[in-house]
């Protein structure tokens, strides 16, 4: 996690009065300017102001509050009453891959600090993840489920916290944690005696009542691109049909030919069946599901970020928390029910100031969803089409039936089943299609609009008066709303220690 790569302000870490071991420990990690969400949110945080930050995915919410949180504990005492295992700072995260994500960003930026850092989660070691308590913990990072089942063991106590960060706080509500994160909230001192930081790509008025409801008059901070998706991802939609869909895909990952790339769906069917087809295609790929095994969950993670896996097809439960660098593509072979998740699944690419590209398949069984993903994002993604070509086209490393091939030293073989279509016929869930006839295909144009004419005009014309690929990355900061009254959003208005209203 290098802060380099980040779009940078000219604001640097010097210029905050941080703890010597904390600016140590930046300036051996590389950090030496702040991003955007980092120069608005600081002074606040630094000066003991609660914050409900909201920025794009991959911009440096991470460190923003993990530089506040350990100026917090560096520079005040301990509660006297505390123990050595109980925790100082409590870090909430929705999955696990992004609570692991968190405490990797924590050991680089406290490596000078002395501060102990503990990680839990559900799914491996419980009793491994229990002894980190007898060695003493400064910083708890966790999910609610794991975090909660030790607490309620009482194997620490959460009275004696200083800071409590909430990160991704409304996927926290998709994913039914509300109860559970309002036992924690509900365990902590007084708001008033503790710090409270909340960041999310997007934060809702359901998340910002619970701020309310929680924090000590926090202040609402937001950095933003212009459109609430990344103005370095170049996105693009097709229209084919269910049944056009692989050979698309294939033709697309032969013509682009991505480094790394992410394939979203949203059923566990439909992702083992591209996995088994793109294996034949000489492909090194794998699906991250939900019920995937922890374990095997973050080997296979740890081999897609060192290019053993160059591919992941993946359900929803990847579209957030996942930091991995350098992916090039991202495909949404089936469009996500939720707008939201459209903006999280392609903020996968394009992180820490790289560019990148989506691209969507707009089927008869999900084109539905496109209007409604356009009017989130309030703006039309460009259309592209489907030619003969990219049908046809496909990787040069195709498997012969019954052949075994090894690829960058991984073996694949052309001899594993693919997974059954549904005795009814046609896929699950989907219609079947009327067949092909010259005036196009049922079901498989723009949404609210027929598709005339053949092949060879293309699928899917771009609107008119639609926007092009070229939006500006020039960041927008938008004046923060004080939830008691108003707050000054310039970087410059507040420093730590000083009144920042």
């Amino acid at each position: 996690m290098n802060n380099e790569e980040h779009i940078l302000t000219d604001l640097d870490f010097e210029s905050f009065d941080l703890h010597p071991t904390l600016t140590a420990s930046l300036t051996s990690a590389g950090f030496t300017r702040l991003t955007p969400i980092q120069a608005l949110t600081l002074p606040y945080a630094l000066a003991g102001k609660d914050v409900a930050g909201e920025a794009q995915t991959g911009t440096g919410k991470t460190a923003a509050f993990l530089v506040a949180l350990m100026q917090r504990l560096l520079s005040t005492s301990a509660k006297a009453e505390r123990r050595t295992q109980d925790p100082r700072a409590v870090i909430l995260a929705p999955t696990r891959e992004l609570a692991v994500q968190i405490h990797k960003d924590a050991v680089l930026l406290s490596s000078q600090t002395g501060l102990r850092l503990g990680l839990v989660f559900g799914g491996i070691d419980y009793e491994k993840q229990r002894k980190q308590f007898d060695d003493g913990i400064d910083v708890l990072i966790g999910t609610p489920g794991r975090l909660i089942d030790y607490h309620k063991q009482g194997v620490f106590s959460l009275k004696c916290v200083d800071v409590m960060v909430l990160d991704e706080a409304d996927r926290m509500f998709d994913l039914g944690f509300i109860n559970d994160i309002r036992y924690v909230l509900r365990k902590l001192p007084a708001a008033t005696e503790r710090l409270n930081l909340m960041f999310s790509a997007t934060l809702s008025l359901r998340v910002l009542e619970l701020a309310y409801e929680h924090m000590n008059e926090p202040t609402k901070l937001t950095v933003d691109a212009g459109t609430k998706t990344v103005a370095r991802v170049t996105q693009s939609v097709y229209f084919p049909a269910s049944d056009e869909k692989i050979n698309l895909l294939l033709g697309l990952i032969a013509t682009l030919k991505p480094t790394r790339g992410i394939i979203f769906v949203n059923t566990k069917y439909i992702a083992e069946r591209i996995q088994g087809r793109l294996e034949r295609a000489g492909l090194r790929i794998a699906t991250l599901s939900g019920d995937v095994p922890q374990r095997k969950r973050l080997t296979l993670l740890d081999r897609f970020k060192n290019g053993t896996v160059e591919l992941i097809v993946a359900t929803d439960v990847a579209a957030r928390g996942l930091h991995i660098p350098d992916v090039s593509h991202v495909f949404n072979f089936d469009l996500p029910f939720d707008a939201q998740d459209y903006v999280h699944r392609i903020g996968r690419t394009a992180r820490f100031g790289s560019s990148g590209q989506a691209i969507s398949f707009a089927c008869e069984q999900y084109a539905t969803s496109l209007p409604d993903i356009e009017a989130y994002i309030e703006a039309a993604i460009p259309r592209a089409s489907v030619t003969n070509e990219l049908l046809n086209a496909r990787p040069d490393r195709q498997i012969a039936v019954g052949e075994r091939a090894v690829v960058d030293g991984v073996t694949l073989a052309n001899d594993a089943p693919v997974p059954k279509e549904s005795k009814h016929g046609g896929k699950p869930g989907a219609s079947k299609s009327a067949g092909r006839s010259g005036s196009g295909r049922p079901g498989a144009g723009k949404p609210g609009g027929a598709r005339s004419g053949g092949r060879t005009g293309g699928s899917g014309r771009p609107r008119s008066g639609g926007v092009s690929n070229a939006v500006s990355s020039a960041f927008i900061v938008k004046p923060g709303v004080n939830f008691s009254g108003t707050a000054n959003a310039n970087p410059s208005a507040a420093k730590p220690g000083g009144d920042a209203s």
